[in-house]
């Protein structure tokens, strides 16, 4: 436990960690701000605002807290990376929201959306390339693979899934920057982890994974 929080190794770490998360809620801002379209997880969040009053990035650290503590009893442990991740990325999240204008001609916000993509995918290379611990909902699709036995790819499409449906019945924006972020994220977070993980840490994660008939996860 110590390890993972208070290593001499973390202090390096660290400035690229933060940044990465930070600009991760801000892609996602951005992609909100669209209009056009949120990944999964970012629908549900957004569609529980709508229900209830509380910011999309308020939500996300509200959520993030019990899915951390469906980690213990399958067998996942968090990280440093893992609890700036539950606070950061909703924060920064807000904070974008709050000063990004929502832009009224229909390619503005088509470009916005796909600046959110990228911005995003630079977060998470910058994120994984850290290597302090994955984030709360990569924590449970992992989790779920090593209690149940579901490849890495399973647990992620059913979770995924289903918090793509619930965010859609209520009422997050589904649309084509979805469709984007499902197939431009995994490409733009490799390139970025080929910038920011020249040692490979990630690489040597994920190749054993794919060992396991698994994908690797990326995000939150």
């Amino acid at each position: 436990m110590r390890e993972r929080f208070f290593s001499p190794a973390i202090l390096p770490r660290l400035p690229g960690l933060i940044l990465g998360l930070v600009l991760f809620g801000l892609g996602i801002a951005l992609m909100a701000q669209a209009e056009v379209g949120l990944g999964p997880w970012e629908a549900l969040h957004q569609g529980l605002q709508f229900k209830t009053g509380v910011p999309m990035g308020t939500i996300s650290v509200w959520l993030g807290i019990p899915i951390l503590a469906l980690w213990w009893p399958l067998g996942e442990r968090p990280g440093l990376g893992t609890l700036l991740n539950v606070v950061l990325i909703g924060a920064s999240t807000n904070f974008g929201i709050s000063v990004i204008p929502a832009p009224e001609p229909q390619i503005a916000r088509l470009v916005m959306m796909v600046a959110g993509v990228l911005v995003i995918g630079l977060g998470s290379g910058l994120y994984l390339a850290a290597d302090l611990g994955p984030g709360p909902r990569d924590g449970l699709m992992t989790g779920i693979h090593h209690r149940f036995g579901w490849s890495i790819r399973r647990a992620r499409t059913a979770v995924e899934l289903a918090a793509l449906v619930i965010g859609w019945l209520l009422g997050g924006t589904i649309g084509l920057g979805t469709i984007v972020f499902a197939f431009g994220i995994g490409p733009v977070v490799q390139v970025m982890l080929g910038i920011f993980d020249r040692e490979g840490r990630v690489a040597r994660r994920r190749a054993i994974r794919a060992l396991d008939g698994s994908a690797g996860t990326i995000g939150e």
